[in-house]
């Protein structure tokens, strides 16, 4: 595109966007999202609901969002954790929320969403998400259109990740690793997800070739938005295989920041991607 030139917008609220919402949210069993229209009242604080741009700016939905996970913890865990591992895991719940709720749809459909942070709320009791789809974006090259759907996970993550600094006890580097590695899983995911969709409607016999060939793509489309050298993300999606004894392969690749799943209680373990989690430690949980 020649510098200068408006991006090509779709209008608010668009029956496309709100499609792949929806096929999204069918896909990802995980991804707990209510879709707003555009006349429904946004969801309040009264009843537990804190948008992204609140949590950026008030210390009080901060705190209301953080006490939320701490009590979710203790309740699967049987204890609380310390203040800096619980802002690490709500974090990376929201991190990896938005990452998948903005690359999603570039995935399916090659559409990059304009996620304002105002338009994408937290329940504080649940975790649960409730969202407002806007415009979004396309653009006739994939490189371009890559880079536009980078730019759109920093906008709405910076300043997030500028209100978690401080209670996660990270800085910049560590934040930015976390989008990182959470944008890279979110699109591994949602290929894993698409393999199995997939293959339950596969011909006999071809199933398994599906789900290889879904997370593949996935897992190539994540490498080619993470290259690597795309600041302030500071690296690059870096999948590798591993090879068990049965001769399959398996992608995986190490975080740049751990996500302290390990330090949530005594029988929590490091995710299979961790830095902690040696390549034998995963093959032998393969």
């Amino acid at each position: 595109m020649v510098p200068g030139t408006p991006l090509p917008v779709a209008p608010c609220a668009s029956s496309a966007l709100v499609a792949d919402y929806r096929r999204l949210r069918g896909l990802c069993p995980v991804l707990e999202l209510r879709l707003l229209d555009a006349a429904e009242p946004a969801p309040g604080a009264a009843d537990g609901w804190h948008s992204g741009a609140e949590l950026a700016t008030d210390e009080r939905a901060l705190a209301a969002v953080l006490a939320g996970a701490e009590a979710r913890i203790a309740d699967e865990h049987g204890r609380a954790p310390r203040p800096h591992v619980t802002a690490s895991r709500l974090l990376h719940h929201y991190v990896w929320s938005a990452c998948l709720l903005i690359a999603g749809p570039w995935h399916l459909a090659r559409r990059v969403p304009i996620v304002d942070p105002a338009d994408l709320w937290l329940h504080a009791p649940t975790g649960a998400l409730a969202l407002r789809p806007r415009g979004y974006v396309t653009l006739p090259g994939d490189d371009e259109l890559r880079a536009e759907l980078r730019a759109a996970v920093v906008a709405h993550l910076g300043p997030v990740l500028a209100a978690f600094a401080g209670p996660t006890r990270r800085r910049d580097r560590a934040l930015w690793g976390m989008v990182t590695d959470d944008l890279a899983s979110a699109l591994w995911y949602l290929g894993r997800m698409l393999g199995e969709e997939g293959a339950a409607v596969a011909d006999a016999g071809e199933g398994a070739a599906v789900a290889v060939a879904e997370e593949d793509a996935a897992v190539a489309a994540a490498e080619a938005v993470l290259p690597g050298g795309t600041l302030p993300l500071p690296g690059g999606a870096d999948f590798r295989r591993l090879h068990t004894p049965d001769g399959r392969a398996h992608h995986t690749r190490t975080r740049l920041a751990c996500c302290l799943y390990y330090a949530v209680g005594p029988a929590a373990t490091a995710c299979l991607t961790c830095p902690r989690t040696s390549d034998e430690e995963r093959l032998r949980r393969l």
